[in-house]
């Protein structure tokens, strides 16, 4: 009997076998076949009946296609089992267009196969029209600001990129900028201005605007077009699963939004020949200047530093000191500079130069004057900056006089030879006892120890940095500690100074930076749904779960009803400082 029921359970195994063989198949299929550029398709590759001997890696131009995941379900329907094995693939378009992704060929057990090839559709995104805009619908939009229709060539001004965010969105992180023209613009990276975060009403929705400023300076003239700036963010919306009474936490749903502005036209200007000063450089803007020179009184190729302040608004980086024809009789070095700007952007403050000259005559009484000249773009005029010369005190170089030789001195009377041989000296004087041999001493034998400490304490330097650096969680450890260390301090002045915006920011990336260590990952990437999700690779208490989703809830409520009372933001930091702490315990 036992041999029978093992006979028949190897007869039923071969079937099975048998008939998954004979239904191998290789397919291939994508989640969308029309996307918005900015966003990623999700290629998925199935083989069904067999395990594939090989996978194959596709690659289409224009397609950035990377391999993501794999997965295997195995099931029995009616006596027969099925094994799929599925490879996924990230698709993401760096171009709009018409793509096809070609048929696949894979050996799928005994026998090669292949898919179908595959069409994509990739369209330029497109800014939303105001009706969507004021109907709510759209969950977040970007728009671009510019503050003036018309600018001059090298004119330099600050364009803004707004996110709108709606009011129910209760995270956003990973926005990129997939595309920003600025055609006839030279532009510079934009920063995010986050004291002009503001709260709008859009449409019948509430919007909370994050503006980001970059510089922009007019490079040709004609019609300039700036955009459209195309985007991509991932926000966080409520889960589906809010209204049920038996879902404890509402994680949230993760969503990938592709945004764009409409374009900007702007007019450039040239600049106008017509009373165009002889020393003019290019300045564009509005300037100030201040001059010193020293020292004054000075000999012939003495150097003289002359120092000149141009202080006001405009790209204070290109300025460049224009030659002066008036000091020829001064040689000239090139000048050294220095900016010291007070804003983002170097777009005001002041730039300081220094150059040395040097006068070649002793005809020269005077350092002549100084002139320097801008376009200011606000009435469209020439201006020139003098400052009077400077009174100088020019010496005649001094003849170098002759080396004089050092004779040698006979002190013996003049006609008297001196003596040939000297007397033997007959008293030697006082004999003194020498002191204690040097390898006797306590010191001295401690100063020979020197030399090989500082051989142990480099070797233990090194050993450490070592290891510090084949160690890169190790590293990262510490660095996060100086910076919880550092950030801990930072929200106590803002508790103190009840200065709630920038309490939550340093709040969130706290828990970022510090849950990014625990989990070993990128900060940026971290939301208030990863500490469930991955609640098991932090093993953490479920007590220390608790505080942190508290902490993450009150940092995303505090955009909407921000805390007033110092009380309530000592108490976050105090729970802040228990949560981390628990969190830097626990063994990774």
């Amino acid at each position: 009997m036992r041999f029978t029921l093992k006979m028949l359970m190897v007869l039923l195994a071969g079937v099975l076998i048998h008939d998954t063989a004979g239904a191998a198949s290789f397919t291939a299929s994508l989640d969308r076949d029309t996307i918005t550029l900015g966003e990623s398709a999700t290629l998925s590759l199935s083989f069904e009946g067999a395990q594939p001997r090989n996978v194959p890696a596709p690659q289409v131009s224009g397609l950035e296609i990377t391999q993501t995941g794999t997965s295997q379900n195995v099931s029995i329907d009616n006596g027969a089992m099925t094994a799929i094995v599925t490879v996924t693939f990230s698709v993401t378009p760096q171009r709009p267009g018409e793509f096809t992704i070609p048929a696949l060929t894979a050996d799928v057990g005994s026998q090669p196969l292949s898919t179908d090839p595959l069409k994509l559709t990739v369209t330029k995104a497109s800014a939303p029209s105001a009706a969507a805009v004021n109907s709510g619908n759209e969950v977040a939009f970007l728009r671009l600001v510019f503050p003036k229709q018309k600018v001059y060539v090298g004119e330099s001004q600050a364009a803004r990129l707004e996110l709108y965010l709606r009011d129910d969105v209760q995270n956003f992180g990973n926005f990129q900028l997939t595309s920003s023209p600025t055609d006839g613009f030279s532009a510079g990276s934009p920063v995010w201005e986050q004291n002009q975060r503001r709260r709008v009403q859009v449409g019948n929705r509430v919007y909370t605007v994050l503006p980001a400023a970059f510089p922009l300076t007019a490079a040709r003239a004609g019609e300039l077009t700036l955009g459209p700036f195309t985007a991509s963010v991932v926000v966080v919306l409520p889960s589906r699963d809010q209204g049920n009474p038996f879902f404890m936490f509402n994680q949230g749903e993760q969503k990938q939004i592709t945004l764009a502005t409409e374009a900007a036209r702007v007019e450039s200007l040239p600049l106008p020949a017509k009373d165009q000063p002889a020393n003019f450089t290019g300045a564009v803007g509005n300037f100030t200047m201040t001059t010193t020179a020293g020292p004054t009184t000075v000999t012939v190729g003495d150097p003289i530093t002359v120092r000149v302040n141009i202080s006001g608004r405009g790209n204070l980086d290109a300025l460049r000191l224009p030659a002066q024809p008036a000091w020829s009789d001064f040689k000239t070095y090139p000048p050294t500079s220095k900016l010291e700007a007070s804003d983002a952007f170097g777009f005001q403050g002041t730039k300081t130069f220094e150059q040395i000259v040097s006068p070649e005559n002793p005809d020269v009484h005077e350092l002549p004057e100084f002139s320097f000249s801008y376009f200011n773009p606000d009435d469209g005029k020439y201006h020139t900056l003098a400052k009077p010369g400077v009174p100088l005190i020019v010496h005649a170089a001094a003849a170098t006089p002759l080396p004089t030789l050092a004779s040698a001195r006979n002190s013996a009377p003049q006609n008297q030879a001196p003596p040939d041989i000297l007397p033997i000296k007959d008293k030697l004087g006082t004999l003194e006892t020498g002191g204690r041999p040097l390898v006797t001493q306590p010191v001295f034998l401690a100063l020979q120890s020197v030399p090989v400490l500082a051989f142990l304490a480099a070797l233990i330097w090194r050993k450490r940095t070592d290891s510090l650096a084949n160690n890169p969680r190790l590293r990262r450890r510490r660095q996060v500690a100086q910076l919880v260390a550092g950030g801990l301090s930072d929200l106590n002045k803002f508790a103190a100074e009840n200065k709630s915006d920038e309490f939550f920011a340093m709040l969130f990336r706290l828990l970022q930076e510090q849950l990014g260590e625990r989990l070993d990952c990128p900060a940026t990437a971290i939301t208030e749904a990863d500490v469930d999700i991955r609640h098991v690779q932090l093993g953490a208490s479920p007590t220390t779960m608790e505080s942190l989703r508290e902490l993450f809830q009150q940092c995303n409520q505090a955009r909407y009803a921000p805390i007033q009372t110092r009380q309530e933001l000592f108490a976050i930091v105090t729970k802040l400082k228990k949560t981390i702490g628990e969190l830097q315990e626990v063994k990774t």
